[in-house]
């Protein structure tokens, strides 16, 4: 659905660093475990995508069921195959930067998507509290059919 499915200890990860936490998040996306995703933010996450970015039009998103509307259903509706692969990391305690691609197929375009990203996350409480993605824009709205 959106990557390959990973197996975790939610658990585990809820106790252990920010980094973890985090890295779980990827493992919950993955899954397509959206309680365990939604378990992982404060009630009250600003969330916001990069500017020029199709889902930034709502920004900022603000708790859960805006996001997963505004942003995770948007995305499912526009590509087959998407997924999210962070594979560095960088522990800031407070702030986790995640490093990586995004990968997917459009649908509307048949264009593949395969652009970088990155993702910076606010924990406090061992919660997600703000979310900031930053990605190649071109290159997607070159997908999307852009010229």
């Amino acid at each position: 659905m959106l990557g390959n499915p990973l197996v975790f200890d939610w658990e585990m990860i809820m106790s252990g660093s920010s980094k973890a936490l985090i890295e779980g998040i990827y493992a919950a996306f993955a899954a397509g475990d959206m309680a365990a995703f939604t378990n992982a933010l404060a009630p009250d996450i600003v969330w916001n995508e990069a500017e020029n970015y199709p889902y930034a039009d709502r920004n900022p998103y603000r708790g859960a069921q805006q996001i997963i509307e505004g942003v995770f259903g948007r995305t499912a509706e526009d590509w087959d195959g998407f997924a999210v692969q962070m594979n560095d990391f960088v522990d800031g305690g407070d702030r986790v930067v995640a490093m990586g691609r995004y990968s997917g197929t459009h649908k509307e375009t048949g264009k593949k998507l395969d652009v970088q990203a990155a993702h910076v996350w606010t924990i406090e409480n061992d919660k997600v509290v703000r979310f900031q993605q930053y990605i190649d824009t071109l290159g997607t709205a070159r997908a999307m059919g852009a010229s």
